[in-house]
């Protein structure tokens, strides 16, 4: 995975299901979750100081307690008011500490700065205090998350970032054409976050579908919380509905939807690991097996690519 010198498996686990914005996760169903997906082969687990306010950490760290062979990577900084002027080195160490304590850990595998303002990715200052953070043991390897290509090809070019983590999947393919070449080039490893655009992708929904008022899906189609984005993978509901009809049929005997979905993405050459979440033991394993399964066709992958030219592009291709 990149510059972290780890290996892990290319299907991970995203736990911000299991913190909030998700709908309630009991913390036994969570950590039955959990448990599902490390049994079916998972090692990268990836959460953030931020989901649940710390709920979703402090439950991956009671989970990890004992257990061995398990990559865990959290983020740093939304906690706060997004200013530049917030990512220094006095608060990395103070979210660092946070962060630590919840996982019940001395060092942090991995911590990505969590989608900060673009100008934090500029800053030389932000990548010298996450070197020293390094030296103090503090943490074994850093990141970033972003929103935008340019953003992730800004990080790329730091000589110490281990890994970007992006949205890739098949309503979002402008990563393909610079930021995996890059990666790639540069040795960093890549995490394609929201694989599934928020569920969409998992062929279950439809115009009828309710999402309750503490999910994302229902409170931020507009990104009023947050970047939308990360809602659905910023595809207007309507059209993503219309893209997943165009899509099923690409899909192999046997085969989910969710599954044909995280397979499309293990194959683009570059990516390290894929985080689909999770709410249920079922879910987990599900997605866990789409690592198992032969790579698609080049013609399947070509039609991925045209549904995507006539129905999204127009949408995101140039937003991020």
């Amino acid at each position: 995975m990149g510059r972290t010198g780890r290996q892990v498996g290319v299907v991970g686990l995203g736990a911000w299901q299991l913190g909030a914005d998700w709908g309630q996760v009991s913390e036994d169903d969570a950590l039955a979750t959990l448990t599902a997906a490390v049994d079916t082969g998972v090692t990268f687990i990836d959460t953030a100081d931020v989901y649940g306010d710390g709920r979703s950490e402090q439950i991956v760290g009671g989970f990890i307690k004992g257990r061995t062979g398990l990559t865990v990577a959290t983020k740093m900084g939304r906690r706060v008011p997004q200013e530049p002027s917030a990512y220094t080195l006095d608060n990395f160490r103070a979210w660092n500490d946070r962060s630590r304590q919840n996982l019940g850990v001395d060092t942090l595998d991995l911590v990505q700065l969590h989608c900060p303002p673009t100008e934090v990715f500029s800053d030389e200052a932000v990548y010298d205090a996450l070197d020293t953070m390094v030296e103090e043991g503090r943490i074994a390897a850093y990141g970033v998350s972003v929103e935008t290509c340019d953003q992730a090809l800004t990080a790329i070019a730091r000589p110490n970032v281990a890994t970007v983590q992006i949205i890739l999947n098949a309503f979002r393919l402008k990563p393909l054409e610079r930021v995996l070449p890059a990666a790639a080039e540069a040795g960093v490893g890549v995490i394609a976050r929201v694989p599934l655009a928020s569920g969409l992708l998992s062929g279950r929904y439809d115009r009828d579908t309710r999402f309750g008022d503490d999910d994302h899906r229902n409170f931020n189609r507009h990104g009023d919380s947050f970047d939308v984005g990360e809602t659905f993978a910023g595809v207007d509901y309507e059209t993503g509905l219309a893209a997943v009809e165009r899509l099923k049929p690409l899909v192999p005997a046997g085969v989910t939807m969710a599954q044909f979905a995280l397979r499309w993405i293990i194959d683009q050459p570059g990516v390290s690991v894929v985080i689909p979440g999770a709410r249920t033991p079922r879910q987990a394993e599900a997605n866990a097996s789409a690592a198992r399964l032969s790579p698609l066709e080049d013609q399947t992958h070509s039609s991925v690519t045209a549904v995507y030219d006539e129905l999204i592009r127009p949408l995101v291709h140039d937003r991020w």
